[in-house]
């Protein structure tokens, strides 16, 4: 997948997050749940633009882990969403496999960073390779 495909799909993602959340209860549960899931999901797309710009390694490993964590808050409001039954939707069960997928995808970007910044510098420490 090339960059330019996964900045157009976290954006859908965001926009597909958006389109479900319009549906939810007018609640103070529909109201947190709809709030924290469209951060999150906004938060993937334009961190993931912004990790395409960074300015060193160091700097694209630090966006790419944000990236993951939002990926990850994100499938995590979904299935509360899910779980607590707030809103039931066709669009719930490819949300959630989107997300886990996106997971799936910057966890895997963020180990081959690493890996990559640890082959050109080798003398960097344990310590830091865990960050």
């Amino acid at each position: 997948m090339t960059k330019l495909e996964l900045q157009n799909r976290t954006k859908k993602f965001h926009v597909d997050v958006l389109i479900f959340c319009s549906g939810f209860p007018k609640n103070a549960a529909g109201f947190e749940t709809a709030k924290q899931l469209i951060r999150a999901a906004g938060s993937v797309g334009a961190n993931y633009r912004a990790a395409c710009r960074g300015k060193s390694k160091a700097d694209f490993i630090y966006k790419i882990q944000v990236v993951l964590e939002e990926a990850d808050e994100s499938l995590y409001w979904l299935e509360v969403t899910q779980d607590a039954r707030i809103f039931t939707s066709d669009q719930l069960p490819p949300l959630i496999k989107e997300a886990n997928e996106l997971v799936s995808i910057f966890n895997a970007a963020d180990i081959t960073a690493k890996k990559n910044r640890d082959a050109i510098n080798p003398n960097i420490t344990k310590s830091q390779n865990q960050k």
